[in-house]
């Protein structure tokens, strides 16, 4: 709440001679009250209400958020309010989605004037230039966070965002000329061929023997444990326990922006901390293809139990830039397709879910819990949503007997 002025002001003449003058107005907290002047003459308690008059209303222009231009508020608002309270990683995301794409066209407008139009307007805009449809529903999402605290705040009388709703995924598409896909169909991963490329282009070496990628064993590992990138980089040789074949994850790697404060600097760095969520600290069983891969690993480069396993030349902690390129620098030598870290994830998952054929013709395959148990999924509707294909094949002749 801010403060407002209830009573201009009211001036009456003691019994003693002297003037009074009292103006009430209501506190922050919705409390009445007031503020009192006297004086020799009612000319003189008239100034001091008028110079108090146009004080108030000076801090009260200065507080009001809903007159400060809108790249000014919104940056004060994450730095307050969103900063203490999500991860860096997040913090540097919410961050560049407010600096590329909402202040370049709501930047300099004034908070109080932004309409529902100018909303739509700018969700369009980004639909119209391509962007993809989580892109955009980011941009939604920041401005609908924002928004409701202005509305709680009292800071402006109505929310823009209630007749401004995010477009409609299919009609998002649509308008792309894209379709709707279902997510399964969306999820990208390596066939069987191109698994033996990627693995025989990451084996290489140099005619001395020493290996063309560094570090290339643990692409495999994530191929087959279904880690995320900052979970293997994140994993100290101490977590591992070869002997009952698991690994124990405790901790993620993230690089961030550098910062003073709440300030972005130049440059980014590694930061260490928790998993991405309470289901992600898991033990991970290792097959044997896991297995020789951190042997592979430890072979190629070991400081300690207490230093990471994927280390740098210096045994700390690889940043995840250099991870990735190093990735695609391998699909690239191998003639594969550009694809993100996370698809050796799905590749795991998918085969997991979907089966596999074993030798003898059968095809072996996990139900989507243990699935979810094994990739520190929440729930295994998300597993499900991501992985398990539909199979139409298995509804023919189904309704026989249901004649009606």
């Amino acid at each position: 709440m801010q403060r407002k002025l209830l009573e201009s002001g009211n001036i009456f003449k003691r019994s003693d001679g002297r003037w009074n003058g009292v103006v009430w107005y209501s506190d922050e907290q919705s409390s009445k009250k007031r503020k009192s002047f006297c004086g020799t003459s009612k000319q003189e308690v008239k100034d001091k209400i008028t110079a108090y008059l146009a004080d108030f209303d000076r801090q009260l222009t200065a507080s009001d958020e809903s007159k400060a231009k809108f790249e000014e508020s919104m940056g004060k608002w994450l730095r307050v309010f969103k900063f203490p309270s999500v991860e860096r990683g997040t913090y540097d995301r919410l961050e560049c989605t407010a600096k590329y794409q909402i202040y370049p066209i709501l930047g300099g407008k004034v908070v109080g004037d932004i309409t529902s139009a100018d909303i739509k307007a700018l969700l369009n805009h980004w639909m119209n230039e391509g962007y993809a449809y989580t892109t955009v529903k980011k941009v939604y999402n920041i401005l609908t966070d924002y928004f409701r605290y202005l509305t709680q705040q009292e800071y402006i009388p109505k929310n823009p965002m209630a007749a401004a709703p995010m477009i409609k995924k299919s009609n998002f598409m649509a308008s792309q000329g894209k379709e709707d896909l279902p997510t399964f169909e969306t999820v990208t991963i390596f066939t069987p061929e191109e698994i033996t490329k990627f693995k025989a282009e990451a084996v290489r070496t140099w005619e001395n023997g020493t290996p063309i990628y560094q570090q290339a064993a643990a692409y495999t590992l994530m191929l087959n444990t279904g880690l995320r990138t900052g979970e293997a980089l994140g994993l100290l040789n101490s977590d591992i326990d070869l002997e009952n074949r698991v690994i124990h994850l405790q901790r993620g790697v993230k690089e961030v922006f550098r910062r003073e404060g709440t300030e972005s600097t130049s440059g980014r760095e590694v930061k260490i901390g928790k998993l991405k969520s309470t289901s992600s600290k898991r033990d991970v069983p290792l097959n044997q293809a896991a297995v020789d891969a951190i042997l592979t690993l430890r072979a190629e480069r070991y400081f300690g139990e207490d230093s990471p396993l994927i280390s740098d030349e210096h045994g700390g902690y690889t940043r995840p830039v250099n991870f990735r390129k190093r990735y695609y620098r391998i699909l690239e030598a191998a003639g594969l397709e550009q694809r993100g870290l996370h698809a050796l994830r799905h590749t795991f998952a998918t085969n997991l879910v979907n089966g596999v054929k074993q030798p003898n013709g059968t095809i072996r395959a996990l139900s989507p819990r243990q699935v979810a148990d094994l990739l520190g999924h929440s729930t295994s509707e998300i597993t499900e949503l991501y992985y398990v294909k539909r199979d139409t094949s298995r509804l023919a002749g189904i309704t026989a007997g249901f004649d009606l």
